[in-house]
This record gives C-alpha cells, sequence and structure tokens, in this order.
C-alpha cells in the first residue's frame, strides 16, 4: 500500500526573499513574461521556494485524455491526440516538471513508444517531459550544468511555444508552452548567453546575515521537519490568500491600462542600459503590467516600471562574462529620473529620431572622452604605467591587458572522453545518437534493436503482433556529444623582454578566450614565472569572475626562473589528470628561453639554468603534453634558445613579432587543429 505524499513546504512560510517570490508571483499571474532565473549561493531556499509555487497556481481545463493538456477552449489543432471537435473536459491542478541536469534527449523531448513497438509492432509517440511541462511550470535545478543539446532543446520550445520530435520514425509537433524557472549557483559556471535571455526575470539571493532573520528560518524549518501536514496546515490559510490574488490578478490584467508616457518610460530605461534587442523592453511592459495587477491597479504607474526593471534587466545588462551581475540602485534610480522627463516630453512629429538635430551641451559623443578620462587609449603599445615599484620588490605593477576579442570555437580534432561541455568531439554517455551498435555505446538503440530482431520472427514463431527479441538482438546508442579543454598558459613575467608588452597581449588573450570558456565550460589556467620561482596565478577554473581578478593583477620585473615554470606547468598538468583523466589540455610557453635561474634541490642550486629548462621541458613531451612556444626574443642578436625549447616541448613555434592577443588565441586554434 503506497503512502500519501507528504505536503511540501509553505510558499508563505518562505522567510526573506522578497524579489524572488515576487518574480514567482508575477510569472503566475502573466505567464508571459518567460520564467525567472534565480542565481545565488548554496542552502539559500532556492529550489525550496521554486517547488511551492506549484500549490498556488490555479488550476487547469484540459481536455479528457489529452496526453498534451490542450486547453479545452482552445485546443491545438496540430494536437497529436486530436482533433479535438467537441472535447470532454477536465480538471488537474497545475503541474510543476522537474528536468534533471543528467536527462536524456528521449525523456525530454519523447521518443518511440518502446512498449507498444515491442507488444505491438506499431511506431507510436511517448511524450517527454516538455509535454508533461505544457502550460505548467518546468523547473530546471542547477540549470548552467544542463548538458548543451538539451539547452538546445529548450531554447527551441521556448523560442516557438512547440516542440518538434524528428527521430526514429517518428515525426511529432505538439504544443509546448511553459514558465521556465532555473536555479544556479555562479560559482559552478555561468550559463549561455541565449538560454541566459529566454529567461524574463533574475533574482539574486543570498542567505540573510541578520540573526533575528537566520533564527526563524532554523525555527519554521525545524518545525516543518518535525511535523509536515501540521506545518502545512497552519500555513494553508495564508497560501489559499495568495491563490487567490493570483486569480484575481489574472482576470484582471486584460484591463490594466499601460499608458503612453510609461511606455515611453519603459522604452527609455531599457536604452539608457543599452540592452541588446527588444526582448527587455517587452518583458518590462508585461512585468509592469502584472505588478500593477498584482497591486490591484487600473493603469502601469512610475512604482511598477521600477519593480520591473529592478527585476528584468539585471542579466540583460552584463555585456560580457565579466561584468558584474545586478543593477547598482543609484544608477537605476538616476536612469528612473532621465525616463521620467523623457515620459513628460510629446512626442514630435517632426522630431528627426536617434541621431537627429544637434547635441546638447554636455552630451557625450561616439570618440570622445568623458571629463577626467585621459585621452591616451587604454592599452596603447609603447606607453607604461607611471606606478614605481615598492618596497624592495623589483616588480613592476600590473599591466593593463588589451583589449578582449571575440574568440573562435577551438577544437581537437579526433574524439575526446573529455567532461561535459561546447568544444571538443566526444564520446559520451548523453548526446546524439550516431548510430547502432552490438558491444558499445550506451542505452538502447530501440530501430536497431528491432530492426536486428526483425528477420527472425518467422523462425521464432512469433504469432502475435508483438515482436519476439532476443538479447543478441539488442543494439545500444553510439553518442557523440561535446567536451571541455584545459588551455594553461606558462609566461615568463620577468624583465628581459619587454614583459609589460607581452603580459598586455598574453592577458587579453586569456580573458578572451575566458569569455568564451564561460559558455563552454572550459578551463583556463595561468603559471607565471619572474624572480626566483613559479606560481600559480591562476588555477584552472571555469569562473571568469576569479580569472579576470587574478589576470588583471599580475606584476612583471626580475630573473627568469624558466625550468621552475615549466615544473610548475607539469605539475598543474599533471593534477588535473588526477582530477579529470579524461580532460584534455594544451601548453603555451611565452618566453624568449634566456633561463637565468637554475633549478634548486636540497637547498642547491644546479647551476645549469638552460639546462634545466631543457630536461624539464623534456619531462613535459614525455608527459604527451600538447604545446605551443612563443618566442619573446628581441634584437639584432638572436640566440634561438627558443626554438631549442620547442624542439625540447616537441611543440609548435611562434615568433614575438607575431604575438597579439589575436594571434595568441590563432596560435591555439592552429595547434588543436594540428
Amino acid at each position: 500500500m503506497s503512502r500519501p505524499a507528504l505536503p511540501g513546504y509553505p510558499f508563505s512560510a518562505v522567510v526573506g526573499h522578497a524579489d524572488l517570490r515576487l518574480s514567482l508571483l508575477l510569472n503566475a499571474v502573466h505567464p508571459g513574461i518567460g520564467g525567472v532565473l534565480v542565481r545565488g549561493e548554496k542552502g539559500t531556499a532556492k529550489s525550496t521556494v521554486v517547488r511551492a509555487l506549484a500549490a498556488l497556481l490555479p488550476a487547469a481545463a484540459v481536455v479528457a485524455d489529452c496526453r498534451f493538456s490542450c486547453d479545452p477552449g482552445a485546443p491545438d489543432p496540430a494536437c497529436p491526440d486530436g482533433p479535438h471537435a467537441a472535447p470532454d473536459t477536465d480538471t488537474r491542478p497545475a503541474r510543476l516538471v522537474e528536468l534533471p541536469v543528467g536527462a536524456t534527449e528521449d525523456r525530454v523531448i519523447g521518443s518511440l513508444d518502446l512498449e507498444r513497438a515491442l507488444t505491438e509492432g506499431v511506431r507510436a509517440y511517448q511524450p517527454g517531459l516538455l509535454a508533461a511541462a505544457h502550460r505548467g511550470v518546468l523547473y530546471v535545478d542547477e540549470v548552467n550544468l544542463l548538458h548543451d543539446h538539451l539547452v538546445d532543446l529548450l531554447l527551441d520550445a521556448a523560442a516557438m511555444g512547440r516542440a518538434h520530435v524528428e527521430r526514429e520514425g517518428v515525426s511529432i509537433s505538439h504544443a509546448a508552452s511553459f514558465l521556465l524557472v532555473g536555479t544556479m549557483n555562479p560559482e559552478e559556471g555561468e550559463l549561455r548567453p541565449q538560454l541566459l535571455d529566454r529567461f524574463g526575470l533574475t533574482v539574486e539571493v543570498r542567505a540573510a546575515r541578520d540573526v533575528d532573520t537566520r533564527t526563524e528560518v532554523i525555527r519554521r524549518r525545524l518545525a516543518f521537519e518535525a511535523d509536515p501536514a501540521g506545518f502545512a496546515d497552519t500555513w494553508s490559510t495564508s497560501d489559499a490568500e495568495l491563490a487567490a490574488r493570483i486569480v484575481a490578478a489574472r482576470k484582471a490584467l486584460p484591463e490594466v491600462v499601460l499608458p503612453d508616457p510609461q511606455l515611453r518610460r519603459i522604452a527609455a530605461v531599457c536604452a539608457a542600459f543599452d540592452v541588446d534587442g527588444m526582448r527587455a523592453d517587452l518583458v518590462l511592459a508585461r512585468t509592469s503590467v502584472a505588478h500593477a495587477a498584482w497591486r490591484g491597479a487600473g493603469a502601469v504607474e512610475e512604482i511598477d516600471v521600477e519593480v520591473a526593471a529592478r527585476l528584468a534587466l539585471p542579466h540583460r545588462r552584463r555585456r560580457d562574462p565579466f561584468d558584474e551581475p545586478g543593477l547598482d540602485q543609484e544608477q537605476l534610480s538616476q536612469a528612473l529620473r532621465d525616463a521620467a522627463e523623457e515620459a513628460d516630453r510629446d512626442p514630435d512629429p517632426d522630431d528627426s529620431g536617434p541621431g537627429g538635430g544637434a547635441p546638447e551641451p554636455g552630451d557625450h559623443q561616439p570618440g570622445e572622452s568623458e571629463p577626467g578620462e585621459s585621452e591616451t587609449p587604454r592599452g596603447e603599445p609603447g606607453k607604461q604605467d607611471t606606478e614605481a615599484p615598492q618596497g624592495g620588490d623589483r616588480s613592476q605593477a600590473a599591466s593593463r591587458p588589451d583589449e578582449a576579442f571575440r574568440a573562435r570555437v577551438l577544437q581537437l580534432d579526433g574524439v575526446g572522453e573529455g567532461a561535459p561541455g561546447r568544444r571538443s568531439r566526444s564520446r559520451a554517455g548523453a548526446g546524439r545518437a550516431l548510430r547502432a551498435a552490438q558491444n558499445q555505446g550506451t542505452g538502447i538503440h530501440l530501430v536497431g534493436t528491432l530492426t536486428a530482431a526483425a528477420p527472425f520472427q518467422q523462425t521464432r514463431g512469433r504469432s502475435g503482433p508483438g515482436i519476439v527479441v532476443r538479447s543478441g538482438d539488442v543494439r545500444r546508442a553510439v553518442r557523440e556529444g561535446r567536451e571541455s579543454n584545459l588551455v594553461l598558459f606558462a609566461v615568463d613575467a620577468s624583465g628581459s623582454m619587454a614583459a609589460r608588452k607581452r603580459m598586455s597581449a598574453v592577458t587579453g588573450a586569456v580573458i578572451s578566450l575566458l569569455r568564451d570558456a564561460y559558455q563552454r565550460r572550459d578551463k583556463v589556467g595561468l603559471v607565471t614565472f619572474r624572480g626566483g620561482d613559479a606560481e600559480l596565478s591562476l588555477p584552472p577554473t571555469s569562473s571568469v569572475e576569479a580569472a579576470v581578478a587574478r589576470l588583471r593583477d599580475l606584476r612583471t620585473g626580475g630573473r627568469t626562473p624558466l625550468a621552475d615554470g615549466l615544473l610548475r606547468a607539469r605539475k598543474t598538468l599533471a593534477i588535473e589528470r588526477m582530477r579529470d583523466p579524461r580532460r584534455r589540455a594544451l601548453l603555451v610557453v611565452v618566453t624568449d628561453g634566456r633561463a637565468t635561474v637554475a633549478v634548486t634541490r636540497d637547498g642547491r642550486s644546479s647551476g645549469d639554468a638552460v639546462g634545466d629548462a631543457m630536461r624539464a621541458a623534456a619531462a613535459l613531451a614525455a608527459d604527451g603534453v600538447a604545446s605551443v612556444v612563443v618566442d619573446c626574443e628581441s634584437g639584432p642578436v638572436r640566440l634561438g634558445l627558443a626554438d631549442k625549447l620547442t624542439a625540447a616541448l616537441g611543440g609548435t613555434g611562434l615568433r614575438l613579432e607575431e604575438l597579439s592577443a589575436d594571434a595568441v588565441a590563432g596560435v591555439v586554434r592552429a595547434a588543436r587543429a594540428a
């Protein structure tokens, strides 16, 4: 006998998280807003709040026996279970469908009905999670860790409101309109820009630092764990009031007026934050209307626009992954004040539009410097920072990175077995099925299995519609996905070879690769060597915020411990291989090869700095590390030490005059293509 399901944590009992609760409620009022992305540290009740939302949503009227939850008032004319000419109506609770990070493609979009195929010998479609979530909530916990082929499916469904299935002899299209809610911990990597933009609102949640608030959180949680049913009953009245308020706001929504001044305010705020596209304007408009309906107002007012901007713009104002998420409250207030002036201004039919007319005094024009800003371009070659060395350290201040660029996709030839990502081809347990195989692959390849069994049905005595399958008929799916890689830069930061200029270029290249890596889940690391030893300045990471902060703090100057730099790189790569032996790596060494510091063992120096460097390089080559050496030697007399280092590493060489942020990435691409 099955036990009754225990009640979930009540929505009304959640302490704090006002913006999160409001965002979810506004989406419940107006699903067209586009969902909510919840960013926050671990242990902040993100999942608890989202799961509690389902109990507040109004029950849905559906066509009886329709697996795709068609609305009886407007059934989908292309519904696979249709046509629904005069449908019977059922009412069911609102659904919250969870999409696990490790879900397969078949489970998400559906596949051939295995049971009917084997027992009846017919091709029938088994709906997936997208069909179950139609007219409900699709919840993805740790959405930033979702496999990319599943992200592609979500993007298609979110963009079109339909899911299209073309696989295993099945061709199906069905409605898939849902409220998308995702939670994530930014420490584990960022979200792809395309999927990030699909979320209408975003909320940053943190644990309260107030002792009274934390005490109340603990008190309520312990009370819930001690008596879930009794605790839920205590808060049932509050939840019922919220549910009734959602219904009332939904009914009032079509009657809410969006006055033209407020519409102009919305457009002005979006323009002030320089957001991409028009989706932000539409989301702000829908959120403002929903907030007015939630307040019980008949028209959108300034407070509605302000709340909408606070919730809808933080994730859209990021120009690249290195911008801090969120909105500065003073910046938002100033934008709203400026927008108020724009809202109060009557549109001039003779206005020449954007860019028309003479600029007002004080307006900043493209190409002009802001007041107080130097006219010297940032990162201009030949310019040196004026900061003096501090104390006894002969190092120089960190140089500014060259301007970041848009990196191309970096790929390794062949098929690896690395961690899931979006970089190089790999054999994977999840991904697109390429073919059926008998002794390799993962999961059952249904069509391949049925095809293998079909010729033997008569000899096996098949008499009914079912198919007789033997163990030898089973075929598995050989799948291909994408893996992430590790790019480790080993950079000579000594003072022997215009290190400041080199560091600007190399740091700019690493930042550019990180911009791409945050989408593709790569790891990028940086080893620097100067003075007496080498250090791991940037441990292999996918956290772009931490990476950029470390890169911009690098200092240069001193002698050249090349061997120590190579040995530190070797140790770093060895540790990464132990952590993840399947992740492939590329080492990029930037140096002139002029080693001046020998390796010290047991307090004694070998006295052979160049020989130590060559032996360290040979050890890396013996480990099978793919490498690139950027030769930074300059001047009329060249010793060619970097060329010898390249030969010892068994890698590829590049000269300093070819070095730029763009060229470094080009070397990486060339090495990976080799």
